[in-house]
Protein backbone atom coordinates (compact mmCIF):
# COMPACT_ATOMS: atom_id res chain seq x y z
CA UNK A 1 0.00 0.00 0.00
CA UNK A 2 2.72 2.72 0.98
CA UNK A 3 4.28 1.89 -2.68
CA UNK A 4 1.28 2.90 -4.38
CA UNK A 5 0.57 6.02 -2.12
CA UNK A 6 4.38 6.91 -3.01
CA UNK A 7 4.02 6.18 -6.86
CA UNK A 8 0.65 7.82 -6.85
CA UNK A 9 2.58 11.05 -5.17
CA UNK A 10 4.94 10.66 -7.83
CA UNK A 11 2.94 10.94 -10.54
CA UNK A 12 0.81 13.67 -9.32
CA UNK A 13 4.25 15.64 -8.43
CA UNK A 14 5.19 14.69 -12.32
CA UNK A 15 2.13 16.18 -13.74
CA UNK A 16 2.02 19.25 -11.56
CA UNK A 17 5.28 20.47 -12.81
CA UNK A 18 4.10 19.26 -16.47
CA UNK A 19 1.47 21.48 -16.03
CA UNK A 20 3.94 24.83 -14.60
CA UNK A 21 5.88 24.43 -17.11
CA UNK A 22 4.79 26.31 -19.93
CA UNK A 23 3.02 29.03 -17.75
CA UNK A 24 6.73 29.59 -16.78
CA UNK A 25 7.83 30.13 -20.21
CA UNK A 26 5.03 32.21 -21.08
CA UNK A 27 5.31 34.47 -18.69
CA UNK A 28 9.00 34.73 -19.56
CA UNK A 29 8.43 36.11 -23.03
CA UNK A 30 7.29 39.38 -22.11
CA UNK A 31 10.73 41.34 -22.89
CA UNK A 32 9.35 44.72 -22.13
CA UNK A 33 7.95 45.55 -25.65
CA UNK A 34 5.11 47.66 -25.48
CA UNK A 35 3.10 48.94 -28.80
CA UNK A 36 1.14 52.48 -28.14
CA UNK A 37 -0.69 53.84 -30.63
CA UNK A 38 -0.86 58.06 -30.44
CA UNK A 39 -2.64 60.47 -31.24
CA UNK A 40 -1.92 63.54 -33.05
CA UNK A 41 -3.97 66.67 -32.01
CA UNK A 42 -3.86 68.17 -35.22
CA UNK A 43 -5.72 67.68 -39.06
CA UNK A 44 -3.40 67.45 -42.38
CA UNK A 45 -2.93 71.06 -42.48
CA UNK A 46 -1.56 71.73 -39.11
CA UNK A 47 -4.13 72.98 -37.56
CA UNK A 48 -5.91 71.83 -33.72
CA UNK A 49 -8.62 69.80 -34.30
CA UNK A 50 -11.91 69.73 -32.13
CA UNK A 51 -13.65 66.42 -32.43
CA UNK A 52 -17.09 67.68 -30.55
CA UNK A 53 -17.98 70.64 -32.67
CA UNK A 54 -18.23 72.38 -36.18
CA UNK A 55 -15.56 74.91 -36.36
CA UNK A 56 -16.57 78.26 -38.11
CA UNK A 57 -13.46 77.77 -40.58
CA UNK A 58 -14.31 73.78 -41.44
CA UNK A 59 -18.01 75.07 -41.92
CA UNK A 60 -16.59 77.99 -44.62
CA UNK A 61 -14.44 75.77 -46.24
CA UNK A 62 -17.48 72.81 -46.54
CA UNK A 63 -19.70 75.71 -47.77
CA UNK A 64 -17.38 76.95 -50.62
CA UNK A 65 -16.87 72.88 -51.61
CA UNK A 66 -20.22 73.17 -52.00
CA UNK A 67 -20.39 75.81 -54.10
CA UNK A 68 -21.03 79.28 -51.91
CA UNK A 69 -18.44 82.05 -53.25
CA UNK A 70 -17.29 84.38 -50.68
CA UNK A 71 -18.38 82.37 -47.76
CA UNK A 72 -18.38 84.02 -44.35
CA UNK A 73 -19.11 83.11 -41.35
CA UNK A 74 -22.01 84.91 -40.11
CA UNK A 75 -23.62 83.16 -36.85
CA UNK A 76 -22.80 80.58 -34.66
CA UNK A 77 -24.45 79.20 -31.44
CA UNK A 78 -24.67 75.81 -29.34
CA UNK A 79 -26.61 74.52 -32.20
CA UNK A 80 -25.99 75.82 -35.54
CA UNK A 81 -22.86 77.32 -37.39
CA UNK A 82 -24.87 79.54 -40.52
CA UNK A 83 -22.38 80.67 -42.98
CA UNK A 84 -23.41 83.53 -45.96
CA UNK A 85 -22.01 83.70 -49.22
CA UNK A 86 -22.95 84.10 -52.91
CA UNK A 87 -24.43 80.85 -55.37
CA UNK A 88 -25.14 80.96 -59.20
CA UNK A 89 -28.65 82.62 -58.41
CA UNK A 90 -27.05 85.81 -56.05
CA UNK A 91 -27.34 85.76 -52.04
CA UNK A 92 -27.22 82.44 -50.70
CA UNK A 93 -26.77 81.26 -46.80
CA UNK A 94 -26.33 77.38 -45.18
CA UNK A 95 -27.19 76.09 -41.77
CA UNK A 96 -24.74 73.23 -40.36
CA UNK A 97 -25.03 71.47 -37.29
CA UNK A 98 -22.27 72.24 -34.64
CA UNK A 99 -21.33 68.51 -34.14
CA UNK A 100 -18.85 66.89 -35.68
CA UNK A 101 -18.25 66.97 -39.56
CA UNK A 102 -20.27 69.57 -39.95
CA UNK A 103 -23.61 68.15 -41.17
CA UNK A 104 -25.81 69.85 -43.86
CA UNK A 105 -28.82 70.96 -41.63
CA UNK A 106 -30.59 73.78 -44.81
CA UNK A 107 -29.31 75.08 -47.62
Amino acid sequence: MQQFLAKTGLAALIALSGIAAPLATASAADNGLVIQAQYRGDDYRGRPRHRDVCSPGLAEEKASRMGLRRARVVDVNRRVVVVSGFDRRGPDRMVFANERGCPVIRR
